[in-house]
């Protein structure tokens, strides 16, 4: 039997929800989303980032980006629950690490 690790994740959007997913990609993801995140505002849209994070996963996990919009929503939402990125009031929205 093949038991993947879980770690729980928040919602911004849905306070007191959490929910459990597989660590490998949430630690994947979340590493990479830090990395093409901008510390300042404006930040970036989501857009942009998506695009940056592609070539940032790993293959194994990600293999040609699939379930990487998915994830990368996870780890937005999860991130900003945890006050480590910041949203900006812009349309579209455009993200930045506090």
């Amino acid at each position: 039997m093949n038991r993947t690790i879980k770690i729980e994740v928040e919602n911004v959007n849905h306070p007191g929800s959490r929910k459990w997913v597989d660590r490998a990609m949430y630690d994947a993801m979340r590493n990479a989303y830090l990395k093409v995140v901008p510390g300042n505002p404006p930040g970036m849209t989501l857009a942009e980032i998506s695009e940056q994070l592609v070539g940032r996963l790993p293959d194994d996990l990600f293999p040609n980006g699939a379930k990487a919009g998915w994830w990368a929503t996870t780890v937005q939402l999860d991130l900003e629950a945890k006050g480590l990125v910041k949203r900006g009031k812009t349309s579209p929205i455009r993200v930045h690490r506090r």
